[in-house]
Order: C-alpha cells, then sequence, then structure tokens
C-alpha cells in the first residue's frame, strides 16, 4: 500500500509540472515572431467566391436557428431577429447584403456570429467549408475582385492552388450601409 500511496503522489507532482509547463507554453508561442506564426480562418463562400475570415472575428458558428422573427421596414437582407438561448441575434443575408441574390436555406446553411459594438450580429452564409491555417508565408497579393467585396477584403492566403481573399468581419461591422438596416 505504501508503494501505492508514493506512485499516486509521484503521479500527482508528475501531473502539476505537466501543468505548469502547459501554462507556459502559450506565452512562449505568443512572443513567436517570423515566418511561421499561424494564423486560422473559417473558410466560406459568398457571391460565389471563396474567402476566409479570422477566426478571431468570428465568434460562433451556428445552424439556422428553428425560428426568426421578420422586422418589418427593413431592408432586403435583413432577414430577422432569431432567440438564440435567450438573445435576440440580428440575422442578415451575407450574400444579399453585397448585393447579391438570396442564399437559400438549406441544410448546408450556416450563420457566422460577430460582435459589433458589444452586441452580436449573425451573418447567413450558404456553407463553411472548414478551418484552415495559414502561416504567413502562405501571404499574397490580394487578388481582382468583385467591387461589392473588395472594401472588406484586408489580405489574402494562399492554400494549394486556391487564393482565399481575408473577408474582414470588422471592416463589415464598421461599414455604415451594415449598420443602418431601417428603410
Amino acid at each position: 500500500m505504501d508503494d501505492h500511496v508514493k506512485s499516486s503522489r509521484e503521479l500527482i507532482e508528475l501531473l502539476q509540472d505537466i501543468e505548469r509547463r502547459s501554462r507556459r507554453r502559450p506565452d512562449e508561442l505568443l512572443q513567436q515572431e517570423g515566418p511561421h506564426r499561424a494564423w486560422e480562418g473559417i473558410l466560406f463562400s459568398v457571391l460565389e467566391m471563396p474567402v476566409v475570415a479570422s477566426l478571431e472575428q468570428v465568434k460562433e458558428i451556428l445552424n439556422i436557428p428553428p425560428a426568426m422573427t421578420l422586422v418589418p421596414g427593413t431592408r432586403h437582407w435583413m432577414l430577422g431577429i432569431a432567440n438564440v438561448r435567450g438573445n435576440l441575434l440580428p440575422v442578415t443575408d451575407l450574400q444579399a447584403f453585397l448585393g447579391g441574390p438570396r442564399i437559400p436555406i438549406e441544410k448546408r446553411s450556416r450563420v457566422l456570429v460577430i460582435e459589433q459594438r458589444g452586441s452580436q450580429s449573425g451573418l447567413l452564409v450558404g456553407s463553411v467549408r472548414g478551418l484552415r491555417h495559414f502561416s504567413t508565408e502562405q501571404e499574397v497579393e490580394v487578388p481582382s475582385l468583385p467591387d461589392p467585396i473588395r472594401p472588406y477584403v484586408s489580405q489574402a492566403f494562399r492554400l494549394d492552388d486556391q487564393v482565399w481573399p481575408v473577408f474582414d468581419m470588422r471592416r463589415l461591422a464598421d461599414a455604415p450601409a451594415f449598420q443602418v438596416a431601417a428603410l
């Protein structure tokens, strides 16, 4: 039994040592500079163009809320207000806001939740294609883009043989046209 107690103590000490080292690790990673620093993004498409949004700018990815309340007197791109876990979330059709056709709500449709000035908004997108990590070495020049998307793109990355423009959710949230959904 004494061996068991000793081994339990050793196990606890080992776990405490692992915890101490793991808590130091994030600080060390944040201090790393250079070409291997990672950038994380959520891949989706808008106006038939593949784009990526910073994971830091997307607070949550939701399935389509089961019910949305239409808000009279709003622009065609404002889908309504949804109750998400007791919080009211205005939901916008991102593609319609950018001048494209409304996104058909299907199984793969998702709502990207962003924060703007302390409140949250939802952006309907056709689907989310995944989460990807990019290194600064993969950053490329922003390609020629359609006029509706151009103001919201800040940079681009190359992944395999495809260029992914970075759709900046902060630029979208700060755009006067996005802030005024009333007619």
